[in-house]
């Protein structure tokens, strides 16, 4: 199927009632692409392939680009591929040329009014080309090799996401709920309170990032709240690392690495169907 935006997809999931599953592909690793792409199609799932901008440099955007629309040309289902906390208005551009359906714009450490400025010029050129795109507000925390987390300070604040909506109007839109990227250690503290006041005062479909580690049924509550697009990065490259190890030391490879990599592909395939059943994406296409 040919490749296709966020918004499609996020419109079609805030209507319905689940969430998009955007699974970071480390840069645009093959393999996880692959695995990816074949367990939405076996799951019949709508599916984002995610660059986060600060993994962009061993592949770059013009490989990501390239293999997934490879494989989203061999799959049924739609996909679209997306550039994660883009920093600067030329990431996005760039992105943008290589054939990207969706960008991101992460100015929530600035002040909402330029936030707003800068996300507004992006938006501009992106729709331009039908290109989608997504905000934030509230700065995603970030944890430390222990899962600390020195402050909530990625609280959105409502009257901010008001204030933003008002001025700014982008595709999707990621809120600060307590969520980090990240291993979290403990259980964290999502604020769904947060997100039913956020929910109340805009119908831009909402994003979930830093999923990794949130309790299902937190999850699942944030969905039904407003969520619609979930991103999904630490669990999948922590899992696709260890299975990659596990191939390597149990496999009579005979140093083949694509018996490794196959591998360990077809292990990251159950766990993105694991991620497709618990966002409710599954039997949508």
């Amino acid at each position: 199927m040919a490749l296709v935006t966020s918004k499609e997809l996020v419109l079609d999931a805030q209507k319905s009632g689940y969430a998009v599953p955007a699974i970071n592909t480390q840069g645009g690793n093959y393999d996880i692409i692959r695995a990816v792409c074949e367990a939405a199609e076996e799951t019949g799932s709508p599916v984002m392939l995610a660059m986060y901008v600060s993994n962009v440099h061993y592949y770059g955007m013009e490989w990501f680009a390239q293999v997934s629309k490879y494989f989203a040309d061999k799959v049924s289902v739609p996909v679209a591929i997306h550039l994660d906390h883009g920093d600067v208005f030329e990431s996005c551009m760039k992105a943008i040329k290589y054939g990207f359906t969706s960008v991101m714009l992460d100015c929530s450490k600035d002040t909402i009014q330029d936030n707003i400025k800068y996300t507004n010029e992006v938006i501009k050129a992106a729709h331009a080309v039908n290109v989608s795109v997504e905000a934030e507000v509230g700065e995603l925390a970030r944890l430390d090799a222990g899962g600390h987390q020195a402050e909530n300070k990625n609280l959105a604040s409502v009257e901010d996401v008001k204030a933003f909506t008002k001025a700014c109007q982008p595709d999707l839109l990621a809120v600060g709920i307590g969520n980090a990227h990240g291993f979290y250690k403990g259980k964290p503290d999502i604020r769904l309170d947060v997100l039913q006041d956020i929910r109340k005062v805009t119908d831009i479909p909402l994003v979930l990032h830093g999923a990794t580690g949130i309790p299902d049924e937190d999850i699942k509550e944030a969905i039904a709240i407003g969520i619609a697009k979930i991103n999904f990065g630490t669990v999948v490259r922590h899992n696709f690392m260890n299975y990659y190890k596990e191939g390597i030391n149990m496999l009579d490879h005979k140093d083949h690495t694509w018996m490794v990599a196959k591998y360990a592909e077809e292990k990251l395939k159950e766990d993105v169907k694991d991620i497709i059943k618990l966002v409710g994406s599954a039997n949508r296409y």
